[in-house]
């Protein structure tokens, strides 16, 4: 027991460093030179950023001073190092020409279940694994000097370029451990787990995160049918039953949200289709469901017009009609919006707030109808 005492700081000590040498960091450059039976070309002329702090992805890269390229070889030789923590799948690291992945070509590597190392250029042709194209791309990778590795619970991917210069625009990705990695004879890459764009000046070596191309348009587009169809729209059907003792201001009421509901949302479907034709996003079912409540909200336009006076014998009908497709439209529009959200990865905090919108709706609809049915 007392000898365990007296051994227990130094095996401490040794842990920790066995812990700092397995989360790697630009500190930490003389772990390279303890990889150089792993590592193919010299790595003294690399600096180091760490580019995505949340993943602890540590990238090393060759760099220019004064418009010499601190390299050995070549002037147009890049060597790059990227380590990240081994979760048995795969990393990424894309070359992008417009700072998003759909258009960028990539190298991934990954270490399989039998320890064997695998590396793979592919082009990210679109988002679906069908869609990324292995071997495949605009990278010239310098044969013979390409290696993937792990050590001390990280993984190493390292290669080297020929190219004059190389988009500052880059994007990493992390692979789902849930998924198997790439295999022969296809090498199919699956869905990563998680990616970020980041902007590297290769002069300094400082990286910084970027938004995904059109960002802008995304949020304009989700924010215009959120409002459109799924808060005002409800809004104008609740007042259209809930609100009748009101004469006719009630009928003003609601024609009045309505209309201006079907016009944000007419605007956000309009933005949906320039965003899905500038980056080919591949949302099959979300625009399937936003064509379908489009219809239904010109469906609503057209009854609107061609309403019945009240005393006809068609109103009853019409009146069926009108309530049913807008209910059907109302649903389809919290299902697209929820899902829309999905899509984007825009995170808890849209879920939160359109659902906390929701329940309030639902509280409101419960008490209302408790009202009504008292009544």
């Amino acid at each position: 027991m007392m000898r365990l005492l007296i051994k227990l700081p130094f095996l401490l000590i040794f842990g920790c460093s066995l812990q700092a040498q397995a989360q790697d960091s630009c500190s930490s450059n003389t772990n390279l030179v303890n990889l150089k039976d792993h590592i193919r070309f010299d790595t003294s002329s690399l600096i180091c950023n760490p580019v995505w702090t949340s993943q602890h992805f540590i990238l090393r890269v060759s760099f220019f001073i004064h418009g010499l390229l601190a390299c050995v070889l070549s002037p147009s030789l890049w060597s790059f190092v990227l380590s990240a923590p081994n979760t048995n799948s795969y990393i990424g690291m894309g070359f992008s020409p417009n700072g998003g992945m759909v258009g960028s070509s990539a190298v991934v590597g990954w270490v399989a279940s039998g320890g064997l190392p695998n590396m793979k250029r592919y082009f990210l042709g679109g988002k679906t694994p069908s869609q990324v194209l292995v071997d495949q791309g605009d990278l010239q990778i310098l044969e013979n000097t390409s290696s993937v590795f792990s050590d001390s619970s990280r993984i190493y991917m390292a290669f080297q370029l020929v190219i004059d210069q190389p988009s500052q625009r880059l994007v990493y990705a992390v692979g789902d451990n849930n998924n198997p990695a790439p295999s022969a004879p296809s090498f199919l890459l699956t869905q990563h787990r998680s990616e970020i764009a980041v902007r590297l000046n290769y002069a300094s070596g400082q990286g910084s995160q970027t938004k995904a191309p059109y960002s802008n348009l995304k949020r304009s587009h989700g924010i215009l049918n959120m409002i459109g169809w799924g808060i005002l729209i409800p809004i104008g059907a609740m007042i259209a039953r809930y609100m009748k003792h009101l004469d006719s201001l009630w009928f003003y009421m609601h024609t009045g949200i309505q209309s201006l509901g079907f016009i944000l949302g007419l605007a956000g479907v309009i933005a949906g289709v320039v965003l899905n034709d500038r980056i080919d996003a591949g949302v099959g079912k979300h625009k399937g469901l936003g064509v379908t409540i489009l219809v239904f909200g010109f469906l609503q336009v057209l009854a609107f017009l061609a309403r019945p006076s009240i005393d006809a014998k068609a109103r009853k009908y019409w009146n069926w009609y009108h309530h049913n497709v807008g209910r059907l439209m109302i649903v389809f529009a919290i299902v697209n919006i929820f899902y829309g959200i999905h899509l984007a990865k825009a995170g808890s905090s849209w879920n939160g707030g359109y659902g906390f919108i929701l329940a309030l709706f639902v509280i409101t609809i419960l008490i209302l109808e408790f009202r009504k049915l008292r009544e």
